[in-house]
């Protein structure tokens, strides 16, 4: 919670086992299953070396090619843009200077599958300064004119502790959240199924905020509670633009403690997808010692895909899938993993409509996308860390406000070294007011609203260089920034993330799979991003007639053990 550090329930502190992202609707032990010492699988002899293309290098991509390529397979991936996706860096042009996370940002520990990943590769993290942590060390939250500084959540008015027991509350009423995350910690896998297949039905069509204002806790309150709740938010900053949502998004995430123990890559998250470009895995089956996905691709992937079709063989029979790049060069594939946005399928890339059901096209279409807006400034220093003579405090802080920068981070990398400030995070209504300004417009309206809250802190004088700038929605090989059902999504969210399993598909239907965090129940996280792409490996493994071990069942293994619940 950021209006209270310990406010979301917790399972008793002599509990040893953490709290991963075990997702409820599928509660398959990715990381256990990664880390096995068996592998996750391996495909015949006779299939090494064939090629299976991987659309979009971005963390979902590269994790599949990855493991493809472990098991003796060529992926060959596509890019329209450049590596690692919305693990984006942004950087002042000709500037060595800090790295704005203009994509993901804030990992939480609890994802232990893109960990794995991270931990392999050699990335390093640092607790992220999101508000109320001590990372943060200092945070300013102001409502209505009124500014509030806080070291800890003991320093707030008895009025945000009211609201973070309001939603501690009403999370207990209905959700279940403390049998929830103790079924989590201990695994029991037919706990959380049993947990949650109860409140699917119930909450599929109930928005966020309907939930809230049909909660006991705040329908005792004034609105203001509420307002407020939406304003400062739990975890990273304000919900209320998270107010149309499906409810089970909602819970999605906290039960998971994805908006808690958030962690920052020292050097930028683009880290991560680069070394996995380069990384050379041990144990590799077909492939010789030292072979890196950048070496198999001879350093570049293929540009963007301009079509997917079908091929039919003689009789019409369906035969392999033909990717056509931009160039047109065109090449036969046994089997196809599409990780880019879901609507590019349909809005930017020639895609046979045979390829998919006409049910899988509609979940396709009626995919919801988040927008999102992030504003960086680099700055001579971390100045935010002077004292004010005459409060003592720092002279800034992490910063969660009503105004239309929303949440301000600050982001130290050394002392007297240049450091970055996010002037402003804002997602959907808000994100779409920055839309039309170019980058100096918009820093102009941060600056004017960070005045207001900080009147003698002169934040211009310390700003080098031009400022870094993102509008997700504004890019056309991504369209938004991640997926976010509304409610009665359910359904298509359930066709997107079994699309893995084809067992049951007609022929025409099989060897292109989807992957990626908007295909996971988890858009926006890492974690699901990783996951989804393991489903896809899974996929083309078993196609391709290769299996899991015995001793380490796979996704589709345990697929009908654990599969999602289907809605009448």
């Amino acid at each position: 919670m950021t209006i209270a550090a310990t406010s979301t329930p917790t399972a008793p502190a002599a509990a040893a086992a953490p709290i991963t992202m075990l997702n409820p609707d599928f509660p398959f032990p990715y990381d256990d299953f990664l880390a096995h010492p068996a592998g996750i699988g391996s495909v015949p002899e006779a299939m090494h070396g064939t090629e299976v293309a991987v659309i979009g290098a971005g963390l979902s991509g590269l994790v599949a090619a990855y493991e493809l390529m472990k098991m003796g397979l060529k992926p060959v991936i596509y890019e329209s843009s450049r590596i690692g996706g919305r693990l984006r860096g942004g950087t002042q042009p000709g500037q060595s200077g800090p790295v704005a996370d203009l994509g993901g940002m804030r990992f939480p520990r609890s994802g232990r599958s893109f960990f794995h990943y991270a931990d392999k590769v050699g990335i390093e993290t640092e607790p992220f300064p999101n508000p109320l942590t001590r990372a943060a060390g200092s945070t300013v939250i102001e409502l209505g004119g009124q500014a509030h500084y806080a070291e800890t959540a003991a320093d707030l008015p008895q009025f945000f502790g009211d609201v973070a027991a309001a939603w501690d509350d009403c999370l207990e009423e209905r959700a279940h959240f403390t049998a929830m995350q103790e079924a989590i910690r201990n695994r029991e896998l037919s706990t959380i199924k049993r947990l949650w297949n109860e409140l699917v039905p119930k909450f599929d069509d109930v928005s966020f905020s309907g939930y809230l204002a049909t909660s006991r806790a705040f329908s005792a309150l004034p609105f203001e509670y509420r307002e407020a709740f939406g304003q400062v938010g739990f975890g990273t900053g304000g919900w209320d633009t998270n107010f149309p949502d499906s409810f089970l998004e909602i819970l999605r995430v906290v039960y998971v403690d994805a908006d808690a123990e958030q962690h920052r890559i020292i050097g930028g998250a683009q880290l991560l997808p680069q070394r996995l470009w380069n990384h050379t895995p041990e144990n590799l089956d077909h492939w010789p010692a030292g072979t890196s996905l950048a070496s198999l691709h001879g350093g570049h992937p293929r540009g963007a895909v301009a079509a997917v079709a079908r091929v039919k063989n003689d009789g019409g029979a369906p035969g392999d899938i033909a990717v056509t790049d931009r160039w047109g060069r065109t090449t036969e594939y046994p089997a196809v993993i599409a990780t880019c946005q879901s609507w590019l399928l349909s809005a930017r890339i020639d895609v046979d409509e045979s390829l998919f059901s006409h049910k899988l096209w509609t979940a396709i279409e009626r995919s919801h996308y988040m927008q999102s807006s992030k504003t960086f400034v680099v700055v001579d220093r971390p100045f935010w860390k002077d004292i004010d003579p005459e409060t003592g405090r720092q002279v800034m802080s992490t910063t969660l406000t009503d105004r239309l920068t929303r949440g301000t981070y600050l982001l130290d990398n050394g002392p007297d070294q240049p450091a970055l400030i996010c002037l402003s995070y804002t997602w959907n209504d808000d994100a779409l007011k920055w839309l039309p300004l170019d980058a100096n417009e918009r820093v102009r309206l941060m600056l004017h609203s960070l005045k207001q809250i900080y009147p003698t802190v002169d934040i211009a004088s310390h700003i080098v260089g031009d400022p870094i700038t993102v509008s997700w929605e504004d890019d056309p090989n991504f369209m938004g920034a991640f997926s976010d059902n509304l409610p009665g999504h359910y359904r298509y969210q359930e066709r997107l993330y079994t699309h893995f399993m084809q067992e049951g598909h007609l022929p025409e239907h099989r060897g292109i799979f989807l992957a990626g965090d908007d295909v996971s129940w988890t858009g926006g996280w890492a974690d699901g991003a990783v996951t989804t792409g393991l489903n896809a490996v899974w996929g083309v493994m078993n196609q391709l007639g290769g299996s899991s071990p015995a001793e380490n069942p796979g996704p589709g293994d345990r697929f009908e053990e654990l599969k999602p619940m289907r809605l009448p």
